[in-house]
């Protein structure tokens, strides 16, 4: 059975990946990138992903491209995760807003900028592992594939 869908953001920095270190109690440390189910109220694919980064970073981006689309097996049914690349624009962390910041169960959100080598992105525990291959895969040519 299909999940709701979600859209990721592959957002530069200049030259570093913008992710966040997700520290959740009683959890193993890993890493993520921003990003969220597609709800109700958005008009696109991309209205969501412009959402989630303002949400989840006070942030606005440019150069949004579509980069892939993967379907991620879970127990609970197929997870459909449209991967945009995109660009910082600006970034104000005072603006992050969301359940994400007000419950303490949900753990921590540090902002980090890696990289743009394989050997950063195989070293974390990315999630979805789906994601971490794409990346591994893809992270030098980001510059040239993000408009």
């Amino acid at each position: 059975m299909p999940l709701v869908p979600s859209v990721r953001a592959v957002l530069l920095d200049d030259d570093r990946l913008v992710l966040f270190r997700r520290t959740v109690p009683g959890e193993e440390l890993y890493w993520s990138i921003p990003g969220g189910h597609v709800e109700p109220g958005d008009t696109s694919l991309e209205h969501t992903l412009h959402r989630e980064v303002l949400e989840e970073l006070g942030a606005t981006v440019s150069g949004v491209t579509p980069l892939t689309t993967l379907e991620c097996v879970r127990e609970e049914g197929v997870k459909t995760q449209h991967v945009y690349g995109c660009r910082l624009v600006s970034m104000d962390l005072a603006l992050r807003c969301g359940p994400e910041f007000s419950d303490p169960a949900r753990g921590l959100y540090e902002v980090v900028r890696l990289p743009l080598d394989p050997a950063e992105i195989t070293a974390i525990n990315l999630v979805p592992p789906e994601l971490g291959a794409y990346l591994a895969d893809h992270i030098t040519r980001l510059p040239e594939l993000i408009s």
